[in-house]
């Protein structure tokens, strides 16, 4: 399973507490990291440096707390789980991986060789977060990132798109909401490869 549980500490959680559970700095956390798609589009070699900067988001996702939402207006944290690393990092990692699995160009980092790459691939993270289903069971996990490629010589945008997925969680479990996390990361991921294959 691509969806990595670092640490476990077996907890009792009941079926709607972790969308309804405030957090306790105190507390202990179970850590998680997404993966990157087992299989990505695959494309012909080119002779480009891409660099993927690191993504900017509100504040509230700027953390490694895992935010789900019991309501619209209302964002918490689960209670015992969060990233590996904070949110912004974390889908950094997932977008430099993604596009290396790629296997389609000369060099791709969070830094260029030189003074400057060929290729930035900026980003902003509106979506990250579970939403707790309206009937009361389960949530839905929601991804949103737009995602804009700029050529480093002139900084001319080359193409813009916003990427969304979504993911049904049946139970509000951690371990559940978490497998939801990995299945709406996985068919975004994978979309923005194929996009950016498409425009390089």
């Amino acid at each position: 399973m691509r969806l990595l549980a670092i640490l476990f500490l077996p907890l009792a959680l009941s079926g709607c507490s972790a969308l309804s559970a405030l957090s306790d700095a105190t507390t202990v956390l179970d850590v998680y990291e997404l993966q990157a798609p087992d299989a990505v589009p695959q494309g012909g070699a080119r002779s480009l440096d891409v660099i993927v900067e690191l993504p900017t988001t509100t504040g509230a996702l700027d953390t490694d707390r895992v935010m789900v939402k019991p309501s619209q207006l209302q964002a918490q944290y689960l209670d015992d789980a969060r990233w590996g690393e904070e949110m912004p990092v974390m889908m950094q990692s997932l977008m430099l991986r993604t596009l290396q699995e790629t296997e389609a160009f000369r060099y791709v980092a969070r830094e260029p060789l030189g003074l400057s790459g060929d290729v930035a691939i900026v980003s902003d993270v509106i979506d990250f977060h579970a939403v707790a289903a309206p009937e009361g069971e389960g949530a839905e996990v929601v991804l949103r990132v737009r995602v804009q490629l700029v050529r480093e010589t002139d900084v001319a945008i080359l193409s813009s798109r916003t990427f969304e997925a979504r993911a049904q969680a049946p139970a509000t479990d951690t371990p559940t909401l978490m497998r939801a996390f990995d299945s709406a990361s996985d068919a975004l991921l994978t979309e923005f490869a194929g996009w950016v294959l498409s425009v390089l």
